[in-house]
């Protein structure tokens, strides 16, 4: 059987992710070495290193240094139970380790909780709920009170897994979809049922404008006050992507000037927004606890397609979630 180990800075990680039968699963199907290895026990375990093949991991999976990679001279792949592997792939890869992601699993539940989110934006919802606790507006019969779900502009920032995934869930419903990619093809638009536009676009037209835009270099602070100023009255900025390309400033002195426009923000930079930020204050800001992705019983998918990927690998057949250098340059 190939030797595997579990390789986290985090072991709860590793109980928490692996739940469920998943960790009794993998010891079936590998040998499984009986101690999560972490980085201040890693020399404790050179005997067992020298022969591991694959490692499973997850949220806490350290970066490897020279050091350690040479006490794994048979380490054939890695299998991340989470999303991004940016912070520890590059050292693999170049040295030819295959790396599998489970962030399309992580996609999922991402992209369901903005379905929920446009759904309610384009009903209104959120305005509507703080109309309603006001007896006067409430019995005076004048909440607030959006344009519904039938032939509204929804504009996505991002056609990556999670992009994707949301516009397959929106195919359900009669809305019309519009996507800012560069990396999007008029073609590949075409195929998704989809309008390409451009970023200024997007905010100017969409009466929902979310955004699943990665955290790189060319991405940190693109979405600005020019940006935010331009958006349609009583529309509805989601963000689930990442704080870090929001010039957060700029929204907040938007969403001064403009109480019609409505934030929804999964992700702050920094997380969480320090004590002293507006966006506790602001009325037309919800603000959740990055709690989007995969949480509670979802976080066992990124297990189940770590197993899944592992059995192909094993069997030869081509893997669905591997990650190359050239990718990681548009991965968040």
């Amino acid at each position: 059987m190939v030797k595997a180990a579990f390789i986290c800075d985090s072991p709860k990680n590793i109980d928490y992710v692996y739940a469920k039968g998943r960790r009794e699963r993998l010891a079936e199907i590998v040998d499984l070495y009986d101690v999560v290895i972490e980085s201040r026990n890693f020399h404790e375990h050179a005997k067992c290193l020298e022969q591991l093949e694959v490692i499973f991991s997850t949220w806490g999976m350290p970066k490897l240094s020279k050091e350690q990679l040479n006490m794994l001279p048979n380490l054939k792949a890695v299998f991340y139970a989470a999303g991004s592997v940016k912070g520890f792939a590059v050292p693999l890869l170049e040295r030819g380790i295959t790396v599998v992601s489970a962030w399309a699993a992580n996609a999922i539940p991402v992209a369901e909780f903005t379905l929920a989110q446009i759904l309610l934006a384009c009903k209104g919802y959120f305005k509507n709920i703080i109309d309603s606790k006001n007896p006067a507006v409430r019995i005076g019969g004048k909440p607030f009170t959006g344009k519904g779900n039938f032939g509204e502009t929804i504009s996505l920032l991002g056609a990556g897994k999670i992009g994707r995934k949301l516009i397959e869930l929106l195919k359900n419903f009669e809305l019309e979809v519009q996507v800012y990619d560069p990396y999007l093809s008029e073609e590949e638009a075409r195929s998704l049922g989809v309008k390409k536009v451009s970023l200024e676009e997007a905010f100017a037209t969409g009466y929902v404008v979310s955004n699943h835009v990665p955290n790189t270099p060319e991405t940190m602070g693109m979405l600005n006050r020019r940006l935010f100023e331009m958006m349609r009255q009583d529309a509805t900025f989601i963000n689930t992507g990442r704080g870090a390309t929001v010039v957060e400033e700029d929204l907040i002195a938007t969403l001064k000037k403009r109480p019609d426009i409505v934030a929804l923000l999964d992700v702050t930079w920094p997380e969480p927004p320090v004590e002293t930020s507006e966006f506790y204050k602001l009325p037309n800001v919800y603000l959740t606890s990055h709690i989007a992705g995969s949480l509670g019983d979802e976080v066992v998918r990124m297990a189940d397609y770590c197993i899944e990927e592992f059995l192909a690998w094993k069997e030869g057949r081509p893997l669905k979630y591997a990650v190359n250098l050239e990718m990681l340059e548009t991965m968040a």
